[in-house]
């Protein structure tokens, strides 16, 4: 208290039973009012009781307070004897408070709330103070503070800072002045230039409340926030800032900021419209009960509409649900002392029975909840008795419920329950607007999510994309992890396909635990549904690793995987959902939804994980059929390839084959080199018309009958003149086809000697030893086109050194812009290939081909070169 004068002293002791928490409440309360003290009454008593719950529910030990007054405020301390309480075997890491949770927000609210608060700790206590100053009195119908003697006003520095900061339209600094230095130990150079965002530390979180871009666009804004100093500590701010614009019209926000306990300086006082200078000022209801200024997001409203419910009717816990859209249920949304976070978007039915108090569209009073079991679901096994519901309404429209609850039987009345009515009346309209505005962000936000959802989805054809790309969707959006099962046909078990957390470092352990249990039935029904597995076979997991530990004590090797067991088990130890992936009325896998807490998921995030779970099972099922039918296209095409190229004596052969199209193997392009019989090879190069599954269906028949017939004994021209007639006898389904077929002997003298057949072929270029090249047959005409063909062979020897090159139309006709290779062009790019060897030939006239132009390939293209090597010298 420094030197402040203290003026009475009030002291009890609660026991660690859950009945002292109002009990306290009422000591606090009636001791301030006893003071006068009703300003800070309220704050007083909502820090009173979330601290002697931490000492009597949490701790576990008894509370002693104490209250303090002075002449500007008041000071409450209360300590337990924690150190009694004995310390738990295991522990998964600290647990800090979260405004979230009913648990450890003691200290939050104390922040948010008290003037000054500290804690203190001895060998045998501790203790928690704050301190409650008095606020100004207003005076007239003008804001003013109490006449003080000198001595008695607050000291402060030399004189008041007042920091100007100017933010540009892009949210970086601009301006900074001298008590802005000052005030944070950066001069101007330092910040200029620099995101405000990168200094602030503000307390709202982002999407659910005013966040600091928002602030920066209203025209006028008020309110604490933090600035990170340069010494890294942050320093509580009060700031009002101005929207204004240049004359050039460049709008930029002006920031006022003083150190929050100098607010006043910047402050605007709360006017009231008034007739006169005796008009009492009228208070709003809505005000009175929930304080003011309210909460500007829904969760913020909803928590505060408990906490002051409950303080209003001394109660120990409160509760308040909504309704859903179709009113025939009612969804938990903020509790005070309850277990919050196991109840918390729970679903309770509107009408639980026949009489009148089974029906949340009327006021209810329970006397004593255990002569009826189970009238009050949400607060069984809590330790409630005594209850009072009131049902929210707009408009004669049931929007939700309101109850407060006590551990002793016959607490309430009727007159609590009007009281209680009084308060719901004021707040419905107020909560159904947050509702509805909360509701139109989520659904905006949903859609947006799902239309990119889809963009993803049908990005890929990958079924390994796909099922990475689902989870990634889903965590953390969605859930904290997700699980993806599949199952391959109707007779196959679920697999499990894809585990993600949102902490990678417990993927690895959330795979084995779910790999050890059964996966979840594949249930074509819609919807999501809960799967209680994961969670027991957590629970049981780190149970028996606990006891195992005991014994262990701190023996070494296994401490990480202690640590490591106890980790997953607390990740995956909330509620789990399974919703089915249908798809062409088959159930082809389930997506699995977990969080570490007992939160129940929202509704709204399960419809919104349903319609993604829809997207999601056409997206793999188009995969697994894409994924098929190219496992049987390509087998089907690597049928139609040669299985290899025969060993010609004293001849070097090499082929190189592209088939245009994305997932093709085989085109309207071929090539073969087999043996006829000893000593005599086939080789043929051809070209189908078009590309495609087509164009390969009459690759594979002239391949085939080339072979056939060769084998058969017959020469060059009446080999094709038969495959002509099978290809004319297709049909409608025939192709004409352009044709180099020729026959192989090697020879004694080194040499080789081919006969050929080109019909209606590119013709074959042979390279002489002096690099000069040439024709190699004449052209004749194609096939599949004229019944009764009649064509001629020609021979050419191929002396050592000698090279015959084969192409397919791709590589002449190879194109950039109206520029084409031609067989000019490829005559040259041959001229080059003097003493290389028949790969060296290939891979020279494919380099040639891509580097003509930059566009890839159209057509397909085959390269057959075949050399007789020159002789070793003696």
């Amino acid at each position: 208290m420094g030197s402040a004068v203290i003026t009475a002293r009030a002291a009890a002791t609660f026991d660690p039973v859950g009945r002292s928490v109002a009990t306290a409440r009422a000591f606090v309360r009636d001791t301030l009012q006893g003071w006068g003290y009703t300003d800070v009454v309220d704050d007083a008593v909502v820090l009173t009781s979330e601290l002697v719950t931490n000492a009597v529910v949490h701790a576990g030990t008894a509370a002693d307070v104490l209250c303090l007054r002075t002449e500007d405020g008041v000071r409450v301390e209360i300590s337990d004897h924690y150190p009694e309480r004995e310390i738990p075997l295991q522990s998964t890491g600290p647990d800090f408070g979260s405004p979230d949770r009913e648990g450890g927000r003691g200290l939050l609210l104390c922040a948010a709330l008290a003037s000054r608060w500290g804690v203190e700790y001895s060998p045998a206590h501790k203790h928690v103070w704050f301190q409650l100053d008095l606020p100004d009195r207003p005076v007239g119908i003008r804001s003013a503070g109490p006449l003080l003697p000198v001595d008695l006003l607050p000291v402060t520095d030399e004189r008041v800072r007042v920091a100007v900061v100017q933010i540009d339209s892009l949210g970086a600094i601009a301006a900074w002045n001298d008590d802005a230095a000052y005030l944070f130990g950066y001069t101007a150079d330092q910040v200029a230039g620099k995101q405000l965002t990168d200094l602030t530390a503000w307390p709202q979180t982002p999407g659910t409340n005013t966040g600091i871009a928002d602030a920066l666009r209203l025209s006028r804004w008020e309110g604490s926030y933090g600035i990170r100093g340069a010494d890294g500590r942050t320093i509580q701010v009060y700031g009002s800032h101005l929207r204004v614009r240049d004359t050039q019209g460049e709008p930029s926000t002006v920031c006022l900021l003083v150190r929050e306990y100098e607010r006043a300086v910047l402050q605007s006082p709360v006017r009231t419209p008034v007739s006169d200078a005796n008009t009492e000022r009228k208070t709003d209801p809505f005000e009175v009960f929930i304080g003011s200024p309210a909460p500007d997001d829904l969760d913020g409203l909803l928590q505060r509409t408990v906490e002051r419910a409950r303080d209003m009717l001394d109660a120990d816990a409160a509760f308040l649900l909504l309704a859903t859209d179709d009113e025939t249920e009612l969804e938990v949304r903020a509790t005070t002392g309850l277990p919050s976070a196991r109840q918390r978007f729970a679903r309770v039915p509107v009408e639980a029975g026949t009489g009148r108090y089974g029906s949340a569209r009327m006021p209810a009073v329970h006397e004593d909840l255990d002569a009826v079991p189970g009238a009050v679901p949400l607060l069984g096994n809590t330790g409630m008795r005594s209850v009072v519901t009131v049902p929210l309404k707009v408009e004669g429209r049931l929007t939700g419920s309101l109850g407060v609850a006590a551990e002793a039987a016959g607490r309430y009345s009727n007159e609590e329950a009007l009281r209680l009515q009084f308060a719901a009346d004021r707040i419905a309209l107020a909560v159904e607007s947050a509702r509805l505005g909360e509701l139109e962000r989520l659904r905006r936000g949903s859609l947006s999510f799902l239309v990119e959802a889809s963009d993803l989805l049908a990005g890929t054809l990958d079924r390994d994309q796909t099922l990475a790309l689902m989870a990634q969707m889903t965590v953390p959006t969605l859930a904290t992890w997700c699980a993806v099962y599949t199952i391959a046909d109707q007779s196959s078990d679920p697999y499990l396909s894809y585990v993600l957390h949102e902490d990678e470092e417990l993927i690895d352990g959330l795979k084995a635990l779910l790999s050890k249990i059964s996966p979840p039935d594949p249930v074509p029904a819609p919807g999501a549904r809960v799967w209680a597995a994961p969670s027991e076979a957590a629970h049981q997991a780190a149970l028996r690793t606990s006891m195992r530990s005991i014994g262990l004590g701190d023996a070494g090797s296994l401490g990480a995987g202690i640590r490591s067991t106890l980790a997953t088990a607390a990740a995956v130890g909330g509620e789990t959902v399974v919703l089915p992936l249908v798809a062409r009325n088959r159930v082809i896998g389930m997506l699995t939804l977990g969080k570490p807490s007992d939160d129940h998921f929202r509704q709204e995030i399960l419809e919104l994980a349903e319609d993604l779970s829809r997207r999601a099972a056409l997206a793999l099922d188009n995969a697994r059929l894409y994924s098929e039918r190219m496992a049987i296209s390509q087998s089907l095409q690597r049928s139609l390839l040669p299985p290899g190229l025969p060993d010609v004596p004293n001849v070097e052969i090499e082929v190189i084959y592209r088939a245009a199209g994305e997932g093709n193997e085989v085109g309207g392009d071929f090539y073969d080199v087999f043996p006829i019989r000893d000593g005599a090879y086939g080789f043929a190069i051809g070209d189908v018309c078009g590309t495609g599954p087509e164009a390969a269906a009459v690759t594979g028949l002239a391949r085939h009958a080339l072979r056939l017939l060769a084998r058969e004994g017959f020469g060059g021209p009446a080999v094709l003149e038969r495959l002509n007639a099978a290809i004319l006898d297709e049909g409608a389904r025939s192709r004409f086809l352009t044709l180099l077929y020729g026959e192989l002997w090697p020879q004694e003298d080194g040499s080789a000697l081919l006969k050929v057949v080109c019909a209606g072929h590119p013709l074959p270029l042979r390279l002489r030893q002096d690099g000069s090249v040439e024709a190699a047959a004449e052209p004749q005409p194609l096939l599949g086109v004229i019944e009764d063909l009649e064509l001629y062979e020609q021979t050419v020897t191929l002396d050592p050194g000698d090279v015959l090159l084969c192409v397919t139309d791709g590589v002449t006709e190879r194109r950039e812009g109206a520029r084409m290779l031609g067989d000019d062009g490829l005559a040259d790019v041959l001229a080059t290939c003097t003493g290389l060897t028949a790969g060296a030939v290939a891979s020279r006239i494919l380099r040639a081909v891509e580097r003509f132009a930059a566009e890839p390939a159209s057509d397909d293209m085959a390269i057959l070169a075949m050399r007789v090597p020159e002789p070793p010298a003696a």
